[in-house]
C-alpha cells in the first residue's frame, strides 16, 4: 500500500528562479550546492520536463547510496508542480518499492514561495523513521537550495 507524508516551508526567493532550479537547471545546481552529497548529476534523457531520467551520484557525505535515477512524472510549468519518482538505485535498494517526492510551488510574495511537498512511498520495512527521515531529508535539500539561490548563483 502506498503511503504519503506531506510538508511544507516558505522559502525567501521567488517562484520562478526557483521553478527554473527545480526544472531545467536541477543537474547543474545540485553538484555545485552539495558537493558532498551529490557528486554529479546527469540528464539521461529528455530536457528537463515530462519524462526526463535523470542520474544522480552521491559523494561521500551519503554514505548508504551510491547513485539513484529518477523520472519527471509530474511536470505543470502553469501551476509550478514536478514530481520526481526513483526508478532505480537509492530508496529502491533501501527496502522502498516506490518513492516519489512532488513538489507544488506556490508564490505568496514578491520574494517569496511556498513549497508544498508530498512524498508518497511504499516499503516493505515498517519504519516509524522512513517518513520522517525523508521529510527532513528533503526539507534540508530545500534550506539549501534557498541559500544557494538567494547568495546569487543561478
Amino acid at each position: 500500500m502506498i503511503k504519503e507524508v506531506k510538508t511544507q516551508v516558505n522559502v525567501g526567493v521567488e517562484v520562478d528562479v526557483l521553478w527554473k532550479a527545480f526544472g531545467k537547471d536541477l543537474k547543474d545546481i545540485l553538484p555545485k550546492m552539495m558537493p558532498n552529497l551529490v557528486k554529479d548529476a546527469d540528464m539521461l534523457e529528455g530536457d528537463g520536463g515530462l519524462d526526463t531520467v535523470y542520474l544522480f551520484n552521491f559523494g561521500p557525505g551519503l554514505k548508504t547510496m551510491t547513485y539513484q535515477k529518477e523520472r519527471v512524472t509530474e511536470f505543470d510549468e502553469f501551476a509550478h508542480r514536478i514530481g520526481l519518482e526513483v526508478i532505480e538505485g537509492g530508496h529502491l535498494n533501501h527496502g522502498f518499492s516506490h518513492y516519489k517526492t512532488t513538489f507544488q510551488l506556490t508564490s505568496t510574495g514578491e520574494q517569496e514561495t511556498l513549497i508544498d511537498v508530498t512524498i508518497s512511498y511504499e516499503s516493505q520495512v515498517e519504519e516509524d523513521t522512513i517518513p520522517s527521515n525523508s521529510a527532513s531529508s528533503t526539507l534540508i535539500f530545500i534550506k539549501h537550495l534557498e541559500n544557494y539561490l538567494m547568495n546569487g548563483a543561478t
